[in-house]
């Protein structure tokens, strides 16, 4: 491929199919392109004052940062960084910006790469296992299971259910996720993606609507659809670096029937998510599933570099937000709001 991207990421071997099913059921799946080297690539950060002087004041915060930060962590961490270059103080600053609520904790901490999770692991191991009840991502398994046919009914009451979906965050490895990226980076996810998504052929053919370039005509048709993200106005994403660029290399690719959406550079790479109205989610995640296995197979092919390499399962699914590894949601009541970040 002539591309930058596939020239930048010559050395880098193979694309990966990553699942995972969470706590309460829930499923998560994403793509990551694999380096030849797994591990973290630590950097250090030059400093003029001691960890003490520049160490937060949370006395007042409630959230799941706060909650396992300590001075001595923060001592340990603060002069390292990723091999992208982000660092502990990028990871917490939302959950500093933002105290919380008394009465709602929220996670308070973001990645801005896929390293993060391993350079900064005594944060986010302890940050994690609080936020899903024990889960602990050093020692415990995600399981999987993309199998439609296992489901046993799954069709709702519809006087009570207005519409069902399935949705999944998902990355693309060897590029920073959301709140660190370039607006380079962030190009190339919406071109790969794009591209990929160009190459589903009959139930899930559809069109990728740039929100940048979509008409007018364009636009009110998806808010009617509800199928249009807007930006980011949360604090709990803004002060996390969602909302940089606005609408730069954003967009939403949907199937004819528009029953298959695909969300580009929102708050992960993508979004795919399978949805119509009515109760029916067995056959809402039927189509799910088979989305994922056809858009994965897109981009292996486009990008495959050698032999497929696994990644660690402690890493599967792993996107910009701790709250959320290898996870997915399905609706059942209508429309649902904007799922905070952080």
């Amino acid at each position: 491929m002539s591309s930058t991207f596939a020239r930048a990421l010559s050395a880098r071997r193979s694309a990966a199919l990553l699942a995972a099913v969470g706590a309460a059921g829930s499923l998560g799946a994403g793509f990551l392109f694999s380096r030849d080297s797994l591990g973290p690539s630590e950097r250090t950060k030059r400093r003029f004052y001691p960890p003490s002087a520049e160490y937060p004041d949370l006395r007042k915060h409630n959230n799941c940062m706060a909650s396992n930060l300590t001075p001595a962590i923060y001592a340990r961490l603060c002069d390292k960084a990723t091999a992208a270059g982000w660092t502990l103080d990028q990871c917490i600053q939302t959950g500093v910006d933002n105290p919380g609520h008394p009465f709602i904790k929220t996670v308070g901490m973001v990645a801005g790469d896929e390293e993060s999770y391993e350079v900064f692991a005594e944060l986010f191991d302890p940050v994690i296992e609080e936020r899903h009840n024990g889960y602990n991502p050093r020692t415990m398994k995600h399981p999987t299971d993309l199998d439609a046919r296992k489901i046993k009914g799954g069709h709702f009451d519809e006087r009570y259910v207005l519409s069902s979906r399935v949705r999944t965050g998902r990355s693309i490895r060897g590029l920073s996720l959301p709140p660190a990226c370039t607006r380079a980076e962030r190009r190339e996810v919406e071109k790969v993606t794009a591209e990929a998504l160009n190459g589903l052929t009959g139930e899930l053919a559809g069109k990728y609507y740039r929100l940048s370039e979509m008409t007018d005509k364009e636009q009110e048709q998806l808010i009617e659809d509800h199928f249009l993200f807007d930006k980011p106005v949360s604090p709990l994403l803004t002060a996390a670096g969602m909302a940089r660029d606005w609408p730069d290399a954003r967009g939403i690719w949907h199937n004819h029937e528009k029953t298959f959406l695909v969300w580009i550079n929102e708050e992960d790479h993508t979004r795919v998510i399978s949805m119509e109205k009515g109760g029916n989610m067995k056959r809402v995640f039927e189509r799910f599933c088979r989305g994922l296995k056809e858009v994965s197979h897109l981009l292996t092919g486009t990008f495959s570099r050698g032999p497929n390499q696994r990644l660690p399962e402690k890493l599967k699914g792993r996107g910009s937000a701790p709250g959320k590894p290898g996870w997915a949601g399905g609706q059942n009541w209508g429309e649902g709001g904007q799922r905070a970040l952080a």
